[in-house]
């Protein structure tokens, strides 16, 4: 069914039909493609290859549920607000489909253009944030300078007055913004699915059948299925597929936490970036605060986190709205973050032939989901990468052609 005016009238009048948004499919022998994993980044891709590249034999296979993992794990930010010209076209690519998702999708994903700020806090970081904005908007992506005296019209609630980090001044992208996790998620799903797509939920990969180095097959909690095309998008799993598959990739995986405070009246118009530490925030549509910072030290495949780093990004908190010490944090989650060396994603072919890889997100997967989707598609379908993804190469790092955003150094930790 579209969803329209027309169909809510008619439910309306004569009595909802409702449906499952899409079909739990049960695996075949054999598909021209497969996208492993059902996040917003495999559901994309399986999207794109089914109306974009016209692939109908496509199965996506999901180890738990659509959505369980880093799509529901976010704090739901969309920017495209990046220095380096490989990341700033790849992400005002997602940024312009973002805009236009939920006529695409059919689907109310909620795209909220609300504005992202990065607040600056010393010379220094005014002067690296108006080269940013100069370099932005030569790559044809809206940036705004601003001054402390624009900020504090547009924010009186932050700490002006007697702050430790005195704000400066700020970067402002007004289209940048938040988008509903878990509503992307489900439109891609159900947009996959009209397309002809086979979503397979709890059907774990347990291995990989190749013979003289080219994909055959994959081996699964449900079955053998052949294919001579497979795309891995499973975020802080893919190290785990790739010694499955007989290959490392140069990531990491870290747990990043987020938290939500209890719902109070509208407040944070804007998503604002704390530029003195790793610290951010933006208000939900049900009234919570959502922030979070950076990632946890250690390596983790466990979706939670520790206590010091709550405390940190809650010292940031306080540091830049003092009042949110009156709140109560509601609840605290985490996912596991796929962190490359230089801080920048992975879309290209494996060792493996007819196997692809889409990993090393770090904190940009969610808003990067639609550009990762068509690029990753893109690579499947034709063999050759998208132009908006060309310099996200496995072999950048053997080569020395780093993509390093913040030029702090080659290791995660760092960025």
């Amino acid at each position: 069914m579209r969803y329209s005016a027309l169909s809510l009238v008619r439910d309306a009048i004569f009595g909802s039909s409702e449906r499952p948004a899409w079909r739990d499919a049960a695996p075949r022998d054999s598909y021209d493609a497969v996208v492993i994993g059902g996040g917003g980044h495999g559901l994309a891709t399986a999207y794109f290859l089914a109306s974009n590249y016209g692939l109908r034999n496509v199965a996506l296979l999901e180890k738990s549920w659509i959505g369980s993992g880093n799509v529901g794990r976010n704090t739901t930010i969309i920017r495209s607000n990046y220095l380096l010209p490989a990341n700033g076209r790849f992400y005002e690519s997602a940024l312009k489909l973002w805009e236009t998702m939920e006529r695409d999708l059919n689907f109310n994903t909620m795209v909220s253009q609300r504005g992202f700020l990065g607040l600056c806090h010393s010379e220094a970081q005014l002067n690296a944030f108006a080269r940013r904005g100069n370099a932005m908007r030569l790559m044809g992506v809206d940036a705004e300078l601003l001054n402390a005296a624009q900020i504090r019209r547009m924010h009186p609630y932050l700490d002006f007055d007697n702050a430790r980090f005195p704000i400066l001044g700020g970067l402002l992208q007004r289209r940048g913004g938040t988008a509903r996790h878990d509503a992307v998620a489900w439109g891609y799903a159900r947009a996959a699915d009209r397309a002809g797509v086979d979503i397979i939920q709890n059907c774990e990969v347990t291995g990989f059948d190749i013979r003289d180095g080219r994909l055959a097959g994959i081996h699964s909690s449900r079955g053998f299925i052949k294919t001579a095309k497979a795309g891995i998008a499973v975020a802080g799993r893919s190290s785990i597929l790739a010694e499955r598959a007989g290959f490392r990739l140069p990531i990491e995986s870290h747990v990043l936490q987020a938290c939500v405070s209890e719902a109070i009246k509208p407040l944070v118009d804007n998503v604002i970036s704390f530029g003195a530490g790793h610290f951010y925030i933006s208000q939900s549509d049900k009234g919570g605060l959502v922030f979070g910072g950076g990632i946890d030290g250690y390596n983790s495949y466990a979706a939670r986190g520790n206590l010091p780093v709550i405390e940190d990004v809650c010292e940031a908190a306080m540091a830049l709205m003092p009042m949110l010490g009156r709140l109560r944090m509601l609840r605290n989650w985490g996912g596991i973050m796929d962190m490359s060396m230089d801080g920048s994603p992975i879309i290209d072919r494996s060792p493996i032939d007819g196997l692809y890889v889409n990993a090393g997100w770090c904190y940009g997967g969610f808003k990067a989901t639609p550009a990762s989707g068509l690029c990753f598609a893109h690579l499947l379908a034709r063999d050759e990468p998208h132009p908006d993804a060309a310099a996200f190469r496995l072999d950048r790092f053997t080569r020395g052609h780093l993509i390093d955003e913040k030029g702090a150094g080659a290791q995660p930790n760092l960025h």
